[in-house]
Order: C-alpha cells, then structure tokens, then sequence
C-alpha cells in the first residue's frame, strides 16, 4: 500500500510536467478503452439481433390431432430481395384457436390487414409499386422488440386459410435459435480474427506506450528510489502504480465516451448496419475486461519498464549502453510468414485446397503470428539497418540518426508500430472484401427466377409469362425413361419453341420447331448417359395422362456464355405443341429470365408479388441472405479500419510527443557542438522515416502474402490481387511522408542548456 502512495505522491507532487503526462496518459488510454468497448461489443449486438429474430419464429406441437391442426392458425414465410436487402414477408391465417399475436404487434393480423416494420413504411412512401408484394392495406406498424434492426424490411400480411396451401400450423411465436443468423459461423469467424488483427493488437500496442509515457526520466528517478535503499519489488510496484492510476481513469472515461459513441451512432446508423442502442449497451462482462483488463496490462508494462532501473539502477543513473535486442523476436513473424508462404506456393501450382478445418485454422493463426511478429521483429530490424548504414554511409546526417537507432531500438516499436499493422490490416480487410464479392454479387447479365407450376391456376402462369422486366420463359420437368444409365441423371425437359430458347440463351444455331431436340453446349461438360431411341416420357397434371417420346437424335446448339446457366447442356427441347392443349407436366417449373440489373429485378418480383403473393421463388445467383451479410461485414470492417487508423495515428503521436521530450537533452548537447539545425532535421528526419519505412515495406509484403493465402483457400478465381496494390504504396509513401514533416519540430529555435545540466 505504501508503494501506491509514494507512486501516486511522485505523480502529482513532482511538477506540472508529471500532471501532464498523467493526463495524456489517461486520454490515450481511455481512447484505447473506447475502441476495445466497440469490439467486445460487437457480437452482443449480433446477438441480440438474432434473439429478436427467433422470437417471432412460429411453433407448433410435434404431435398434434387432425381436428387440432385444423383450429391452428397457419403461416407462411417468404423472403426476397428488394436491391440487396431481403423483404421477409409473413402470410398469417386465423384458426378458430386464438393464438397469442407475433412480438412487435398488439392483435393477430386479420384478412387484408397488413403490419410494416418502420423501415418498410418509409420504403412505400417513396416506392409504392412494392405495395404489390403485400395484398390487403397497411394497418399499423411493428414495435422493435419483434425486428432485428431499425431499418429491417418486414410485414405480417392477414390473410384466408384457402391462400396458404402450403403454409405451417402454429401456436405461438418464439424458438431457442434463429434459423438464419444475422452472420453465418465462417463468416463471424473471419469477421472475428480480422477485427483481431486490425484493432485489438494496435490496441494493445497503443495502451503499451501509453504506459511507458516519459519512460525515461521515470527509469532515472525510480533508479534513484533503488539506490536510497527501496528493494527492487517495490520500485517496481512503485512505477507500476502510476501507470495503473492512469489507466484506471482512462478506462472510466473510455467506457463514457462509447457510451456516447453508442448512442449517437446507433441512432444515426452505419451503411449497411443499424443497430438499438441497447444492443450495444455496455455489458458486465466488457466493463469488467475494460475495467481490469486494461489496469492490469498497465501494471505488467510499468513492471517490466521499472525492471531496469530496479536491477541496475547505476547504469541507469550513468547512462549505460542498453543491451541489443534479442533475435527471438524475429520467430513470430518467421512463422506466420512461413505459412502464409506454404499457400502461396500451393495456389501456384495449380492445386489449391480447398476449405476444411485445419485451413480455418492455419490462416487466422498465420495472420496473428505475423502481426505480432510485425511487432517484436522491429527492434532487431532497425538495429540490423542502422547499424549496416551507419557503417557504410558517410553522411553525418544519417550517421547520427543511425547511430541513435542502434543505441535505443526499442523506440521504433513506439514510433512506428501502429502504423505497420495498420497498413497490414489493410492488406486483409481488401482480400475479404474481394471473397465476400465474389460470393455476393452475380456476376451473370441474366437473372432467372423458378416458380413451381402446382399451385399456379392457369390464368397467373400466363400472367407471370408476361410480366414487364421479362425477356423469356420457359417451363422445366423431369423424365423417366427405362434404359438410362444409373450412374447419370436422366435428361431434363425444357419445354419452349425456338424463339423462347433464343430469347433464353445467348446463341442458337439451325433451330426448328414441331419436334424435340437434343440441346447442347461446347462450353459445358455436363451431360446425359441417354442414347437416341430410348423411351421417355413424363406425366401430366391432370393426374391421369402422360407423354411419351424417344430421345430424338438431332440436336441443336446453342451457346449460354454466362456463368451462371440457364440451360444445361444434354437437356431435350420438347415443343409446347407436343402436350395437350391447357395441360403441362406434373411439378414443373416455370423458369422466368430477365435482366440482372437491380431495378429490373424489383420490377419482376413486384410483379411475381402481384399476381401470386405466396409463391416461392427461386432464384440462382443471387442470394439477398448474403448480400445483407456481406453489407453487415463490410459495416463492421469499416469501423475496425477506421478504429485502427485512429489507433495507429494515436500511437504514431503520443510515441513521437513523448520522444521529443526524451530527445531534448541529446538535441541540446549536439547544438552546443556545432551541429546545424538543417543537420539535426534531417537526422530526425532520417532516424524516424527509414525505420518506419522498412517496417512499412515487410508488412505490406506479408500483408500481400496473408491475402494470397486467404484467397487461395477461398476457392475463389482471384488468387493474386493487384489491383489494391498501387492505393497501398501511395498510402505507404503518405504516412512516411507525414511521419518524417512530424519529426522535424523536434529540433527548436530555443537552447535550454539546463536540459543537460545533470549530464
């Protein structure tokens, strides 16, 4: 207890210097808690999104009579995009049971009633044609406690039993889980250990020199506790005590100044996230890790820097040459490298892996290795280069900077440490933005949509056939037939003319009509083991007749040329002149083409939406579960880069404020010399810029390593991305730039020679 006294005693009776330094360090470390509350919190948020999502979800008893089942409400869920967010239609039938209504609702929608959450509500204002997926009139709006986020796109529509042939009983609302999670697992785990490498390790760097503010001039009068007499655990507890008092009221204030953060950003909302403030309120569990987590890292660093000064404490006082950095640093870094090495050297050999646990493993691990090797590895870098410099060069400039490198190497973990991983993290965020991409986006000119043909009348599929936003159609069903291969699926029909088929499909060659033609395309490898002549036949819906044919040896090609096929090669054209008139096969499918562009497809479902409200649709290329996901990654990305710009920044400054006030004794000295200004400068200059550029220089080409070896495993086409590179470098040669003008006011007009009265 006595050594938290004498600490905090030292702390505030030692000048207004000391109460400054204080009061940065508390600032500093407090903005490092704010940015550690926003990480913890994140999957809170997540969570309690998800909870939201399987409360509304419906339920039934497993075993049920029939007379039961017939007095339950029924209910129906469809869901479908509306540009790259999903609308979540739920149908809702009353039974002669009442049932207790969905969270966010007061009564049990009714016939014609319609329910809109609030993001919906606006959405109609401004696009009333989506009104057509939602039969009956608007009636009131969904509370919160039945939405997941703020601006979700959902809508309870009452309808009648006879609507939902295929609809689900229920007797109340609420699962254990979600169905759908707002991230899948493999994603949340990549979003995890990315936001782990881009904003907690330059976390833990930045509260690291917060804690060794003024280092220093703390060793010389710790050193001088030591030799009044103090043993060495109690000058350590004596240091560690006002780093602990610092880091203490920084946790207090970080935690209200994400509270602040909170609610004005949760009111406000990120592109492609949005959250309730109390999702992210504070729990107890990130109070406690801020609120101990960070004083008790505090207490380790101002240990481990009081160590020197408690063991030594005459070298200290006389200014002893500190001992090289050890080598072992350089492991961490070895390691990750070699990893992400062994990838990159598979991907070029044409075999990538593909995804599998031990890969989940391995690259995370790679990514963390090499980021905190990144770290530990820069003491022996910069003593290896100042030391190879300073003998080969014979500037005085950069022989003084070197040689003030080799003496203290540590500095550059201060100086330039936030900004490597910064630049590091840059290299990973821009690899997942390219796989998310990939699997979001359709990358096809054509979009198709499939609607099973069993609970259409006749009059809505000639409806949907000639929907606005459409350019083809065309239905699908299956044969049988009695000598096909059991090793290969029997053909696929598709029922279309000629100029349906030219409509669908990119390129057709000598096409004619009136009998059934063998469809195939050069680009594709899939086909049918069914040989010309044998028998095929498929049954109609009217449950009583059936067609039967041969398999036609004419065939006719055609070319798709788009990634995503409309027609599989091998399938059988067969002429809607070959069915009996108003009749078409048992389950089929009615495949509907259009363009891919985003207002093209609002235009098809608002019209699928109007003529069958509660058909399920199909689409291929396009999933609005992952392109909501993908929006929510790349939220949650931007905010951890933008958590470790400001980190590395706030690293980058309070390490070079705190080096300025070391240096000042050393730059004094050297002025009383004769050294010129312009010399000292450009040594400043020099000693700050060729460290951080060499650090920057092995992140961006490990960076470009994790990313390869991430995109390899993705099983992505993209394996060596480019493209990002020539942003980086500019952004590299920015931040050198910057950081060698901020160098430059270290040396001042002024000379104080009591700076160097004790020397």
């Amino acid at each position: 207890m006595k050594e938290l006294m004498l600490g905090l005693r030292l702390l505030f009776g030692t000048g207004r210097g000391n109460r400054a330094r204080f009061a940065l360090m508390a600032v500093g470390g407090s903005l490092g808690v704010c940015c550690l509350a926003i990480v913890l919190t994140v999957p809170g948020i997540l969570a309690a999104q998800d909870a939201r999502v399987a409360g509304r979800q419906p339920t039934a008893p497993r075993e049920m009579s029939q007379s039961e089942a017939n007095s339950l409400p029924l209910g129906l869920e469809r869901v479908d995009p509306v540009d790259s967010k999903p609308l979540t239609r739920i149908f809702l039938a009353e039974g002669t049971r009442s049932v207790a209504p969905p969270p966010g609702l007061k009564t049990f929608p009714r016939p014609g009633q319609v329910f809109v959450s609030p993001g919906l509500h606006k959405l109609l204002r401004t696009t009333p044609e989506l009104a057509q997926r939602l039969p009956g009139r608007e009636t009131g709006v969904i509370g919160a406690q039945g939405l997941a986020r703020p601006d979700e796109l959902v809508a309870y529509v009452g309808t009648s039993r006879d609507q939902l042939h295929d609809g689900w009983h229920l007797s109340h609302f609420g699962m254990g889980y979600a169905p759908n999670p707002t991230l899948e697992p493999p994603t949340a785990d990549v979003l995890r250990y990315t936001m782990l490498v881009i904003a907690l390790l330059p976390l833990t760097v930045f509260i690291s020199v917060c804690a060794r503010l003024s280092a220093a001039e703390r060793v010389r009068r710790l050193a001088a506790l030591r030799l009044l007499g103090m043993s060495a655990k109690e000058v350590q507890r004596v240091n560690a005590a006002e780093t602990v008092a610092a880091a203490a009221v920084g946790a207090l204030l970080g935690l209200g100044e994400y509270w602040l953060l909170n609610q004005l950003l949760s009111r406000i909302g990120l592109p492609g996230f949005t959250w309730y403030p109390n999702d992210g309120a504070l729990s107890g569990t990130t109070c406690a890790i801020c609120l101990v987590g960070c004083p008790a890292l505090a207490w380790f660093v101002g240990r481990a820097s009081a160590r020197k000064a408690a063991k030594s404490p005459l070298a200290v006082r006389r200014n002893a040459q500190p001992k090289p950095p050890s080598s072992w640093g350089l492991l961490p870094l070895a390691a990750g490298s070699g990893i992400a090495a062994g990838y990159c050297a598979i991907g070029a050999s044409g075999h990538a892996p593909t995804y599998s646990a031990t890969h989940a493993l391995l690259i995370p691990a790679a990514a963390i290795l090499i980021g905190g090797g990144l770290v530990t590895a820069l003491p022996p870098v910069s003593r290896f280069l100042a030391q190879w410099i300073a003998a080969s060069t014979r500037s005085l400039t950069l022989g003084l900077a070197m040689r003030r490198n080799e003496a203290e190497p540590g500095g550059t973990i201060r100086l330039a440490a936030g900004l490597v991983l910064l630049v590091f993290g840059a290299s990973l965020v821009q690899g997942v933005l390219i796989e998310l991409d990939r699997t979001a986006k359709p990358d096809s000119p054509a979009q198709s949509y499939d609607v099973s043909t069993e609970r259409l009348t006749t009059a809505q599929q000639h409806a949907l056939e000639q929907l606005p936003g459409t350019r083809a159609h065309f239905l699908l069903a299956s044969s049988t037939g009695v000598s096909v291969s059991d090793t290969m699926p029997t053909p696929e029909l598709v029922l279309a003319t000629c100029a349906q088929l030219r409509a669908a499909t990119a390129w057709v060659g000598d096409c004619a009509d009136g009998k059934p033609l063998r469809l195939r395309d050069s680009a594709q490898t899939y086909e049918t083991a069914v040989d010309a002549g044998v028998k095929l036949r498929f049954r109609l819906d009217d449950g009583h007749r059936a067609v039967t044919f041969r398999a036609p040896q004419q065939s006719v090609l055609y070319r798709d040329g788009r990634p995503m096929q409309m027609i599989d090669s091998g399938s059988i054209l067969i002429p809607p002149s070959m069915l009996p008139h108003g009749t078409h096969p048992e389950s089929a499918v009615l495949r509907l083409v259009s363009d891919s562009d985003p207002g093209t497809i609002r235009r098809v479902f608002d019209g699928i939406g109007r003529v069958a409200p509660t058909a399920d649709v199909t689409t291929t290329g396009l999933n609005v579960a992952v392109l909501q996901e993908s929006a929510i990654v790349k939220a949650l990305l931007a905010v951890a880069m933008t958590l470790g710009l400001v980190i590395g920044l706030a690293t980058f400054l309070v390490a070079a404020i705190d080096r300025a006030v070391e240096r000042r004794p050393q730059v004094t000295a050297l002025t009383l010399l004769g050294a010129k200004r312009s010399t000292l400068r450009a040594a400043q200059t020099a000693q700050v810029a060729l460290p951080l550029a060499a650090g920057l220089l092995l992140a961006i080409v490990t960076g470009r390593m994790a990313e390869s070896s991430y995109l390899i495993v993705g099983g992505g086409t993209v394996f060596w991305d480019t493209a990002g590179l020539p942003l980086l470098l500019t952004g590299t040669l920015c931040v050198i730039a910057v950081a060698a003008l901020g160098s430059l006011p270290l040396v001042g007009r002024r000379i104080d020679p009591e700076l160097i009265r004790r020397d």
